[in-house]
């Protein structure tokens, strides 16, 4: 008798454990919709724009349903920037990581960069309109913004200096200067086609980096970008 109660707990245990994992789960599934909801507002409408309401009328949700997963807007636009952030990742940067170090991994990830950027003219960088919202207003999001973007720039810095170790570029080539002006370009490329609508904007990008590449780069420079 005993050995059957046993059993009988023990099943019941497992059951519970098992129904917990798929509540989780299923948890897990509808904050990742609800951040995905969110991300596609914030590139129309900026960080600023986002509220529990709007999201909760876009995913047909109840206002505490969206909020019981965040707890605060704040922490819903915090979410945004992980998750704009991890996207951005998997396509520029860790694509350009099967490329051979040097300039051919710079031109990887410069193209990723630009690819990334060909889509984003249409529908807006949460990193370039959340700058301009929060560049003066301290607190987590600007914080979370400002070291995703750091994280980025660096690792494009540090593909630029390694580009230099393997004798890529010129001997008294300014890794900090050229990774500086890689950005700028992009920079200037929203601006000018997202804002101003200027054509050709893509194409005057592409030539100003391989004008960076002839004033800091050897003739080795123009490798393969084939992955090894």
């Amino acid at each position: 008798m005993m050995t059957t109660s046993y059993s009988t707990s023990k099943v019941s245990s497992a059951g519970s454990r098992a129904s917990g994992d798929r509540a989780l789960q299923k948890g897990q599934q509808t904050k990742q919709l609800i951040v995905d909801a969110a991300l596609g507002l914030a590139e129309q409408i900026g960080l600023e724009g986002l509220s529990i309401g709007a999201l909760a009328e876009i995913t047909r949700m109840s206002k505490s349903g969206v909020f019981a997963h965040f707890g605060s807007r704040e922490e819903l636009q915090i979410s945004v920037v992980r998750e704009y952030y991890k996207r951005f990742s998997d396509e520029v940067f860790f694509p350009a990581m099967n490329v051979p170090r040097g300039l051919p991994r710079v031109r990887a990830l410069f193209a990723n960069w630009m690819k990334r950027v060909a889509i984003e003219i249409q529908s807006g960088c949460i990193f370039i309109s959340g700058a301009v919202e929060f560049d003066d207003r301290p607190g987590p999001v600007r914080d979370a913004l400002a070291s995703s973007v750091k994280t980025w720039l660096a690792a494009m810095h540090r593909a630029v200096v390694q580009a230099k170790q393997e004798g890529h570029l010129v001997p008294d080539a300014d890794e900090t200067q050229m990774a500086f002006e890689i950005h700028g370009l992009i920079l200037a490329l929203h601006y000018e086609a997202r804002f101003l609508k200027n054509p050709g904007a893509i194409a005057r990008a592409n030539t100003g980096f391989e004008n960076i590449l002839l004033r800091y780069g050897k003739s080795v420079a123009h490798l393969s970008t084939k992955p090894v």
